[in-house]
């Protein structure tokens, strides 16, 4: 107990409480006095020692629960032992209709399994949880650990599973009360995910009380960052830039030469029997040409808004720019660069194009790209799609798309989501990734600054 109220103390100071060293021994003497049978008293008895502004208060509250809340274990129930042999015949021939991810996630369900600790430990690397530390990212980490799951695919097949139970006669009553205690179990794994998230933060807290340097930053999740963080960010990123600048540069100018050009060493040399007396080399000039579509709704806005800035500030090392961004519909941007400061030129584009969550037609913008700007693409041209492939269930014109990808000479993709999630909920990513030479995770900083470093060395 005293590891855990020592973590908590850790906890509220990461979160701006301010506890002095006599306040912590004060509420040791307290837990000894009155003890911790009584939670209530107990929960008062540290906040009477420890919170000294009321302001704080509402923080105490929030962490509270999550270190010393009673022993959690979701309620949830093995469905499968109240039905008949008749009952569980019908069910298993209903469960075949899915396809496999849901048949085994609506089967834990009804076997009513809680996750294991390994499992959760697993969803936690996978959207980052690790490298969050602010209590106000708990739902929506929670929701990314949902996703990865296919809850929202779990809920509707779940329709078409009663559907079929129905039509293959079983008992509407009880297909109801079926329904009902499988809602009950994911519900309760739904809360499974949401506490965890909350102590897997604290932990995270409590083990880095101290303000994170830029580093630390730069491998945190976007959406995990405030907005006082992204400032930071975007400050550091002008000067990131400019040493990835210098560095590609010098790149290109050490490749003189440049690389063997096999065809045509071959041909010159046919005169001398194909023996390679002569040697050609390809054009040296390795600045690309890039056409980049960027989607700045609001759940990509920050990582296009980074991209955005990079593109202005590599304009020495790339041959040519076409800049576009879209949310449910595709605008020309390279202009509002020409001339212009980076971050205000950044700053109008987004001003322009107000975000939204709930509005990306990725789509309709590929649309707009082949009605009004397809001759900006040709062999020599890198097209760079930023955006997480999530489209609201508009079509997502995958015949539009191959077209895109068969004029450019490479198609690259950057996208925040890791490969688990494509195909959740709305993402098409899944559907486009066919159609790319190259698909790189941009989730963090760090991984953009590596993805930007890769296309730029080709």
């Amino acid at each position: 107990m005293e590891t855990r109220i020592l973590q908590f103390i850790s906890a509220l100071r990461a979160s701006g409480v301010r506890i002095s060293l006599a306040e912590s021994a004060e509420a040791f003497l307290a837990v000894d006095k009155i003890g911790i049978r009584d939670r209530e008293t107990f929960r008062l008895s540290l906040r009477a020692t420890l919170i000294k502004d009321a302001r704080h208060i509402p923080i105490f509250e929030k962490l509270f629960p999550l270190f010393f809340g009673p022993g959690f274990q979701p309620p949830l129930n093995n469905i499968l032992d109240d039905l008949t042999p008749e009952e569980a015949r019908l069910l298993s021939e209903a469960l075949r209709q899915l396809a496999d991810h849901l048949r085994r996630q609506i089967q834990r369900l009804l076997e009513g399994k809680p996750l294991s600790p390994e499992e959760l430990d697993a969803l936690a690397k996978l959207v980052g949880l690790n490298h969050v530390n602010d209590l106000r990212y708990q739902p929506w980490m929670a929701q990314q650990m949902e996703r990865a799951l296919a809850f929202p695919e779990v809920r509707r097949a779940l329709q078409e599973l009663m559907r079929a139970l129905a039509e293959i006669g079983m008992n509407r009553q009880r297909i109801e009360q079926i329904r009902a205690r499988i809602e009950q179990n994911l519900q309760s794994l739904s809360r499974q995910l949401s506490r965890f998230a909350g102590e897997r933060i604290i932990k995270n807290l409590s083990e880095h009380p101290h303000p994170e340097s830029i580093d630390g930053l730069m491998n945190r999740p976007f959406q995990a960052l405030s907005d006082a963080e992204k400032k930071i960010l975007q400050r550091e990123v002008h000067r990131l830039a400019i040493a990835l600048r210098t560095r590609i540069a010098l790149r290109q100018k050490r490749a003189k030469q440049g690389r063997l050009d096999a065809k045509a060493t071959l041909r010159i040399n046919l005169k001398h029997q194909s023996v390679p007396i002569l040697i050609r080399h390809r054009d040296r000039t390795r600045k690309p040409k890039i056409v980049a579509l960027c989607d700045i709704s609001t759940s990509m806005r920050f990582c296009s808004e980074l991209m955005l800035s990079f593109l202005f500030t590599l304009q020495g090392q790339i041959r040519k720019t076409h800049a576009f961004a879209f949310i449910d519909h595709l605008e020309y941007i390279s202009n509002d660069f020409v001339g212009a400061d980076g971050n205000a030129a950044v700053a109008h584009v987004l001003h322009r194009m107000p975000a939204g969550y709930y509005n990306t037609d990725l789509g309709h913008a590929l649309q707009n790209f082949v009605d009004d700007y397809l001759d900006t693409l040709n062999g020599q041209t890198t097209l760079i799609l930023v955006g997480d492939g999530r489209n609201n269930y508009n079509d997502p014109r995958l015949d539009l798309f191959s077209i895109l990808a068969r004029r450019a000479a490479r198609t690259i993709w950057l996208n925040p989501e890791p490969p688990a999630l494509w195909g959740a909920g709305d993402s098409d990513m899944h559907r486009y990734a066919p159609y790319c030479d190259l698909i790189l995770k941009v989730g963090t900083l760090s991984e953009l600054i590596a993805a930007v470093d890769t296309i730029l060395d080709a």
